[in-house]
């Protein structure tokens, strides 16, 4: 459920070529605060990917919600 979560925001992701220096910028505009930039497209995907995962543990460790995202909702559970 998690991966299918984050596949399903990282297709979210919107992806520019800054003019001043030539390197990649990449956003989730869903989740506050995740971007990346780096030299190429590809080390910025796996740059923004690593961001994301940090971003949903911090808010699930903080038991903050997280955006739906193609319908899927994750939800935190009180267990027990």
């Amino acid at each position: 459920m998690l991966t299918d979560y984050i596949n399903a925001a990282m297709y979210h992701a919107r992806y520019e070529i800054l003019c001043d220096d030539g390197s990649y910028y990449g956003e989730l505009p869903e989740f506050n605060g995740v971007y990346a930039n780096s030299d190429t497209l590809e080390e910025c995907r796996e740059e923004l990917q690593e961001v994301l995962e940090g971003w949903i543990v911090f808010r699930l460790s903080n038991n903050l919600s997280l955006p739906v995202i193609d319908d899927m909702d994750l939800i935190i559970k009180e267990v027990a």
